[in-house]
């Protein structure tokens, strides 16, 4: 296999679609009271500007295209309610609509979110049949706050999880990991994993931010599926050394106990430092580092197959870079494109290369909790 057939790219213009609306108000879904309407957060601009960088920078010659497919009704019934898919179908008949809370619809809603579980379930085909090494998944709406029977947080099927269950049933994957660092928890996804064994799940996010409810530290799993859940609840303003001192210090050892055999990531860029939605203050040599990091444990023990699916990002400017950054690190290739923020004044802030006193704090909480599940955290 050749260096530039190593990373498969999974994107289509259709994405491009899915048109949520108006930004609303959350508490009253009503419009925001200015003269001028704004655009929804979870638009089209992110996966499209990134195309956009890709292209501008020639990085897009060095990727190999994996074409999407719409995932069926029985693909996204491996964990959505039949009920609920016939209800999102319903409300995009019908011109679009909220499908649960806070994941509006439009017409045209309906095929392009199969569009986006299916772009998931390619870059899954893709890499363990041996066609690329690692792929991303440039797609959208995206899936990680989907439950089984609701939409929630701008999310309508969960396209990592109907993405891994495809792993198991058509590619005989035992063992899936799933380390979502989306700046929000990734609640569907732990829904969907609670009580599995076979799916370890990994949410790395700003502690009690949505789902307040969801995300929480004594979430740890039930029945067989104890100790699987692992949830990395870190304070506002962590940063890049925090993220990466939880990932060396409770993702990698428990991935290293566990052996996964494919490893999913559901990559949010919202943690960055300009996201309007979040306060954790990444850098784009952040997500690169991260990335590097998920590359180690693909290459360690599931020979190299690594798929990363797009979730949120909600600064127009600064995600599109920070997921290039992803992409750069998986092709293993720095473009050289200058950043819109000055990195070398955000590399002085202290967030940056130390972790902080309530950052160590929530990370040694982290091994206590899963100590008892995994013995490497002891």
């Amino acid at each position: 296999m050749s260096e530039q057939q190593q990373v498969g790219f999974v994107y289509d213009d259709r994405y491009l679609q899915h048109n949520p609306g108006l930004q609303r108000l959350w508490s009253t879904d009503s419009d925001l009271p200015f003269v001028e309407p704004t655009i929804h957060p979870s638009n089209y601009r992110l996966v499209m500007r990134t195309k956009h960088l890709l292209d501008f920078s020639g990085l897009i010659e060095s990727l190999s295209r994996v074409a999407p497919y719409m995932a069926t009704v029985d693909d996204i019934a491996r964990y959505h309610t039949r009920e609920y898919i016939e209800r999102v179908q319903r409300i995009c008949a019908d011109g679009g609509g909220d499908t649960g809370e806070g994941a509006p619809a439009a017409a045209d809603s309906y095929p392009i979110a199969l569009l986006a579980a299916g772009g998931a379930m390619a870059a899954v085909d893709a890499v363990v049949s041996g066609e690329v090494r690692r792929a991303f998944a440039n797609i959208r709406p995206p899936g990680h706050h989907a439950m089984q029977d609701k939409g929630m947080g701008f999310c309508i099927f969960n396209n990592v999880v109907i993405a891994a269950r495809h792993a198991q049933a058509s590619h005989g994957i035992e063992r899936v990991m799933v380390l979502d660092w989306d700046v929000h928890d990734g609640n569907g996804t732990q829904d969907a994993f609670y009580d599995d064994p076979t799916a370890l799940f990994f949410s790395l996010h700003q502690d009690r931010l949505y789902p307040a409810e969801f995300g929480l530290l004594d979430q740890v799993g039930e029945g067989e599926g104890a100790g699987y859940t692992v949830n990395l609840p870190l304070p506002p303003g962590s940063g890049d050394a925090a993220y990466l001192a939880a990932i060396e210090n409770v993702v990698m050892p428990i991935a290293d106990a566990f052996e996964p055999q494919l490893v999913l990531v559901s990559a949010g860029q919202d943690a960055s430092t300009a996201d309007p939605l979040g306060r954790m203050c990444l850098t784009t040599e952040g997500y690169r580092r991260m990335t590097a990091r998920m590359i180690e444990i693909a290459e360690k023990h599931a020979d190299g197959h690594l798929v990363i699916v797009q979730e949120g990002g909600y600064s127009e400017t600064y995600a599109p870079y920070c997921t290039l950054a992803i992409i750069e690190a998986l092709v293993g290739e720095r473009t050289g494109i200058a950043e819109p923020l000055p990195l070398d004044g955000l590399r002085l802030q202290p967030q940056y290369g130390h972790v902080g006193a309530s950052g160590e704090e929530a990370i040694a909480a982290i091994r206590a909790q899963y100590a008892s599940y995994w013995p490497g955290l002891g």
